[in-house]
């Protein structure tokens, strides 16, 4: 078992007036070394289901093919949902953590002198500090947010190693954001 995990985070509703109540963001992490087993067993549930699958295109852009996302489950694919949480749970180094915001509306930033913003990245926080065990190795994708997150990336990734006594920056080896499909 190797010592660097890769930890995927991502949320839903995060935008303080998108007209929904409730928030969730969550993160994903496995030993780094799984990571191609694993996607390819999505990959192949992509396939038995008649899924598109991500690829390459002649251009050179990606079409990441089907996104798996709660908004595309639908009554034509159940089974492919119902067989993607199986994977989960048939895959003990897969480990799964989530923090919900049930009533957004009762957020006062205000009080507390900050921006939704702001916030965004200390409830960040709160998700992946709880999974850092120093003597483990992380490697941390966060899904991109808007052109100006690099700097509050950076920011919790300081943090994070300030909070686990990181001063080498040698627990949290890489925190950036992605494209979640």
């Amino acid at each position: 078992m190797t010592d660097l995990i890769n930890v995927y985070c991502d949320e839903s509703c995060h935008l303080l007036n998108d007209r929904q109540g409730i928030m969730v963001l969550g993160a994903l992490w496995c030993p780094t070394v799984e990571v191609r087993r694993i996607s390819r067993r999505i990959g192949d549930l992509k396939r038995k289901h008649g899924l598109r699958l991500r690829h390459a295109m002649p251009d050179g852009r990606v079409d990441p093919g089907f996104e798996s996302k709660w908004t595309k489950v639908s009554p034509g694919k159940p089974e492919f949902y119902v067989d993607l949480v199986d994977l989960f749970f048939d895959e003990s180094c897969i480990q799964f953590r989530a923090l919900i915001v049930a009533d957004k509306s009762r957020l006062d930033h205000t009080e507390f002198r900050q921006t939704h913003d702001d916030w965004y990245y200390k409830i960040y926080f709160q998700l992946i500090q709880p999974i850092i065990r120093p003597e483990k190795r992380y490697r941390i994708f966060l899904d991109i947010k808007d052109t100006r997150s690099a700097e509050k990336v950076q920011k919790l990734r300081e943090v994070l190693a300030n909070a686990n006594y990181d001063f080498d920056r040698s627990i949290v080896k890489d925190i950036q954001t992605v494209r979640s499909d």
